[in-house]
């Protein structure tokens, strides 16, 4: 993964761990890596509030600490036996580390030693070897490969399992798709981020936060959350559907009752077919070029009916239901129930493992999309695997809350120093199934 020679210099020497707090206060783990030429890596790792059947199982501590969520155990585990797995190793094989890691481990939910702790030496190991390599980390991953910065989708409104109150989807986003740069595309999302904000202060509703920085009001409509966003993006100076167009992340899974979708703060109930149809009404009234997770992680006939309607011309993308894990993309792209999948490192354990979740994807023609989680850091790793990868897409929560703008201000320093070399997603092909506002 880099043009330094392996060898003695880039074996590991040391591995450090220690508990941190992530952005809900919750605690989680950090490790640091050192190697024999004195080179240094360090990464965090985030949690999801919420989490796909299928997602590894984290290390956590289940006693009287933090209400059992400390990762003390983690530490333990990071500093004993998989450092003594691992010291001696050559760092620049990652690969060959993370093939390692999971073999110790030995399961296939890695409940023996925690996702969080391969995690955490997986992507540690790759931050080292960069610096070992005296590269950035996107350009240690990239290669000689093009550079291309990602479109960001910006949280405006959330609800979900990232509210106490609010909508029953999760994030209604913003995508600045035509913006030439990721500055530009931040300088129009913030301004109608701030018009949104405003709106709502005027009508008399809560400008709060939630979890992932979007605001989080008392709304119970998703037509009229829909409505005052497009009524947001025009008062800050643009046209929905054209300059800014939007994207819901439905999170169905956590509507899934009785056979059935419950949406409780819209009061109303659906089958499936019937869901597929609000989908397709919301997708005609409004300017909405991409919907994740619209259905719940096991209802492949809803995935699928949908697809059947509106997948060769919105971005269905799926997180829940693939959980980084590149069997399970596989099957999804033999089953065509999407065409995009989300990629969240933690999902899947190992750096490798979503390297090859975002090759499947990409090689079969799917957008890939980087993500943040609820729980995040101010470690800003996916923003480089963003760049690195070409994934085209990048969700980092909302223009608000430091650990979410670490990552958009990654992008910035990341699109200065490659100047004219920069590549930005919005003005290629990239984004997938996004080529026009969707009019069905």
């Amino acid at each position: 993964m880099s043009g330094a020679k392996p060898g003695a210099d880039s074996a590991i020497a040391d591995v450090q761990a220690r508990q941190v707090l992530d952005s809900r206060g919750s605690p989680t783990l950090e490790v640091e890596i050192r190697l024999r030429s004195g080179a240094r890596g360090r990464a965090a790792v985030p949690a999801g509030g919420s989490t796909g059947s299928w997602e590894p199982l984290e290390s956590r501590d289940h006693d009287r600490h933090f209400r059992g969520r400390g990762v003390r155990q983690a530490v333990h585990v990071v500093r004993g036996e998989l450092a003594d797995a691992v010291r001696g190793r050559d760092a620049t094989d990652q690969e060959a580390i993370d093939s390692l890691l999971i073999a110790l481990d030995g399961t296939l939910d890695r409940h023996r030693l925690g996702g969080n702790t391969l995690l955490g030496i997986s992507l540690a190991c790759a931050h080292a070897a960069a610096a070992h390599a005296g590269l950035e980390l996107w350009r240690y991953l990239a290669r000689d490969r093009a550079h291309v910065l990602p479109v960001p989708m910006l949280t405006v409104l959330e609800g979900g399992a990232h509210t106490r109150d609010g909508l029953d989807i999760q994030e209604l986003m913003v995508i600045p798709w035509k913006a030439e740069t990721v500055a530009g595309a931040l300088d129009i999302a913030v301004r109608v981020y701030w018009s949104l904000g405003d709106l709502l202060a005027s009508r008399g509703e809560a400008t709060a936060v939630g979890d992932t920085g979007g605001l989080a009001p008392h709304l119970t409509s998703l037509d009229s959350a829909l409505e005052l966003t497009e009524e947001a993006i025009e008062r800050a100076g643009y046209h929905p559907g054209d300059q800014v167009v939007l994207a819901i992340d439905a999170a169905a899974t956590q509507w899934r009752a009785d056979g059935g979708y419950t949406l409780k703060r819209e009061g109303a109930r659906f089958s499936r077919e019937e869901l597929v149809e609000l989908w397709v009404a919301l997708l005609r009234r409004h300017p909405i070029v991409a919907l994740e997770d619209p259905f719940a992680e096991d209802d492949h006939e809803g995935w699928s009916l949908l697809h059947a309607r509106v997948g060769e011309s919105v971005q269905l993308i799926g997180d829940d239901v693939f959980v980084t894990n590149p069997g399970l993309v596989r099957s999804g792209i033999e089953q065509q129930i999407a065409n995009a999948v989300l990629i969240k490192p933690n999902q899947v354990g190992t750096l490798s493992e979503t390297l090859r979740a975002i090759r499947i994807a990409q090689d079969a023609g799917w957008g890939t999309i980087i993500s943040h989680r609820s729980g995040e850091t101010e470690d800003t790793t996916i923003a480089d695997l963003a760049v690195a990868a070409h994934v085209g897409q990048i969700k980092a929560g909302g223009p608000s809350r430091g650990e979410r703008i670490a990552k958009y201000n990654r992008l910035l320093r990341i699109e200065q120093e490659l100047g004219d070399e920069a590549l930005y997603a919005g003005r290629g092909p990239f984004m997938n199934y996004n080529s026009v506002p969707v009019r069905l």
